[in-house]
């Protein structure tokens, strides 16, 4: 790996994601590297797939393919070269082959997060609760399992795996709470029909004005569940080392706080999107730091049972 290739991917992480950024700085130095080359990657899949950079504003990927479909295709022959430690050209791929090579990351996992990418180019309504967690596993589940392997859990550790599984999937369900009123503004909703249904709603009319309150009950439905993954996520805090856990929990209270904030706010929440200020982000770094010493060394106050969670297929 050339130092142009860590010094993209740095750029990347900074341009593209704040809270991710914050939190990885609670890593020790080759954590926090390889960390940072999982995340460049992905950020550009991403933005090849939604043909923006860094997550902003459109951009021309041509050369990649003309539509979402090939270059969906294109990316996968890339990460797969990847994978195989062939060359690639392109610094996010060189980026991938590096971690690869220095956690043995299988590459069920890398592939897992292109599946996922597929189903965004070739979109279905979700219509249960059980579909929209096999799509929060496929574009941030997956990731959350990568993320623990470049921190050192071992790929084989299929039980603290599904923990990191878990608060992925935590992470994706607050930022769709988060988003419900600009996704249906470009036409996408990721909520359950069967939710929606539940409160008297559709496709056409859960964005509707009028129906703000009984969308919000769906929102806060999401939220409730996000919090069941954080919690199950903390119970694999105790496979980490203390810097780790540290990122992982400021990590969880940030995104977490996300979600919160829709839901505490009522249907006015779903007026505007919510976020988190730099100071609120600060302060969950500073209360994680404890926490993290608690949990890894002490105990998890949250039952551990993850009886009815949805779990990645390990075989």
């Amino acid at each position: 790996m050339t130092d142009a290739v860590l010094a993209a991917a740095h750029e990347a992480i900074q341009k593209g994601s704040k809270s991710f950024a914050l939190a990885s700085r609670l890593f020790d130095g080759g954590t926090r590297d390889r960390a940072t080359l999982l995340y460049a990657w992905c950020r550009h899949c991403d933005d090849v797939i939604d043909d923006q950079m860094l997550g902003e504003g459109a951009h021309e990927w041509a050369k990649w393919g003309a539509t979402p479909a090939e270059r969906l295709a294109r990316l996968r022959d890339c990460t797969d070269k990847a994978l195989a430690g062939e060359p690639t050209g392109e610094p996010a791929f060189e980026a991938l082959a590096r971690v690869a090579a220095e956690t043995g990351l299988p590459a069920r996992y890398a592939h897992d997060l292109i599946d996922g990418f597929a189903i965004d180019v070739d979109w279905k309504t979700v219509i249960s609760g059980d579909d929209l967690l096999t799509y929060c596993y496929h574009v941030a589940g997956c990731v959350g399992v990568m993320m623990a392997i470049v921190m050192g859990v071992p790929p084989a550790d299929h039980a603290t795996l599904a923990r990191a599984s878990d608060l992925g999937l935590s992470f994706q369900l607050n930022n769709i709470a988060r988003d419900v009123a600009e996704d249906a503004a470009r036409g996408r909703c990721y909520l359950p029909l069967e939710w929606l249904q539940a409160e008297g709603l559709s496709l056409e009319t859960y964005a509707l004005p009028e129906s703000r309150a009984a969308l919000h009950r769906v929102v806060t439905r999401l939220v409730d569940l996000a919090e069941r993954y954080e919690a199950s996520a903390a119970h694999g805090v105790p496979a980490l080392r203390n810097r780790q856990a540290w990122a992982v929990l400021s990590a969880a209270q940030i995104y977490g706080d996300i979600g919160r904030k829709v839901r505490g706010q009522g249907p006015d929440a779903l007026e505007s999107r919510a976020y988190t200020r730099r100071r609120d982000k600060l302060i969950a770094v500073a209360l994680a730091a404890p926490e993290a010493i608690w949990k890894r060394n002490i105990r998890v106050s949250t039952p551990s049972d993850r009886t009815g969670l949805w779990t990645p297929d390990f075989a």
